[in-house]
């Protein structure tokens, strides 16, 4: 069974101009993914946000939700897709959490890395360029990816 998912990239320029609590830190909606990412290997998602998995991989980012400051784009999207009736494991990761992960933690069978899953030489690479870019600009603490399922 396929799974559909869609998500967007946010960034906060204002919190690294301004700092975190100025009036001017606002999330921002940077892309929609669907411009980046063309698949939906359900080890990918297992791994990142713990949908569908079978693999037994410690997710990244699972069921957060979305975040309280999200954007405007972002929230009128998800409505779109249905909301909290139509969509599960909604999450959201930063690009310093990406940094930080073990790229080459395994599923529980040891057969396959979350680099081989949805690592740089994946259809995710896209996303991880932009995530990446931004996070040089605004710091990786202020760029984020915003994702839900159906």
């Amino acid at each position: 069974m396929s799974i559909d998912f869609n998500g967007m990239i946010e960034s906060n320029p204002g919190a690294r101009l301004f700092g975190p609590g100025d009036e001017d830190a606002v999330w921002e909606t940077t892309m929609d993914i669907d411009h980046l990412n063309n698949g939906n290997a359900r080890d990918a998602l297992a791994c990142l946000f713990g949908v569908r998995n079978d693999y037994g991989f410690h997710p990244l980012s699972e069921n957060r939700g979305l975040p309280e400051d999200a954007s405007a784009p972002v929230l009128a999207c998800f409505d779109r897709w249905g909301g909290p009736a139509d969509v599960f494991g909604t999450t959201w990761i930063t690009c310093q959490e990406l940094a930080a992960a073990d790229w080459d933690a395994t599923d529980e069978d040891g057969t396959l890395t979350r680099r081989e899953a949805a690592g740089d030489t994946t259809h995710w690479a896209p996303v991880w360029t932009v995530m990446r870019l931004l996070a040089e600009l605004h710091g990786p603490e202020n760029v984020r990816l915003v994702v839900w399922f159906s």
